[in-house]
């Protein structure tokens, strides 16, 4: 099973754009900016072709929650300019700065096509345009591309390709826009710090039989 590959370095080069270009990018920036909270459903592909489901909370800027389904053992939670990911089935919990990520373009406090973003691709088809990016300053973060319903627009998957070529895939569906959040939705705690009621304990971590 794989996680969302958010680190790692991709080759990627700048496209001219034509006028075309420049005005779907403008809606798709305006649209984008719409967006301050949304939770949906998501299925994942991973490099290998494992698939898993779960559901994600998103809260610009910043914020980002994946829980997998079970018995998919992963959890991927972004806040504080940190992005956690623990596998509970090896006990292990990974971090790194969010601003190093490709994931961090999605979940900026306001996304531009200019900047300190670079636009690498933009495809359309019918009733869906396609937007690939990365970070102008270290394009070796990764490449994010994003997929946009088009007519009205509205997300509907983005891809992240990491150093080795290897590209992650998560479709939305079941999409809510709006909203508020519990917070706790994206403080990390580590599953070996919570008691068996899912709550945290102080001292030792209880044992577990």
């Amino acid at each position: 099973m794989g996680a969302l590959s958010l680190a790692g370095g991709a080759r990627a080069q700048a496209v001219a754009l034509t006028a075309q270009d420049h005005a779907d990018l403008g809606r798709v920036e305006a649209y984008m900016n719409t967006i301050h909270t949304l939770k949906a459903r998501f299925l994942q592909v991973a490099p290998d072709g494992a698939t898993t489901q779960g559901t994600a909370w998103i809260e610009r800027p910043g914020r980002l929650r994946f829980q997998y389904d079970p018995p998919t053992p992963l959890l991927l939670v972004a806040g504080h300019g940190l992005v956690f990911f623990n596998d509970s089935q090896l006990g292990q919990t990974n971090n790194f700065p969010l601003n190093a990520t490709p994931l961090g373009i999605l979940l900026s406090d306001h996304l531009t096509f200019s900047g300190d973003v670079t636009v690498n691709g933009i495809a359309r088809q019918p009733g869906q345009i396609q937007i690939s990016v990365y970070r102008t300053a270290s394009p070796g973060d990764g490449t994010l591309t994003l997929v946009f319903a088009d007519g009205p627009l509205a997300l509907r998957q983005w891809s992240t390709i990491d150093a080795q070529h290897q590209e992650t895939r998560v479709t939305l569906f079941d999409v809510e826009l709006g909203g508020t959040f519990n917070e706790d939705l994206f403080n990390f705690i580590d599953p070996k710090f919570l008691g068996r009621d899912g709550s945290p304990v102080t001292g030792p971590a209880p044992s577990r039989p």
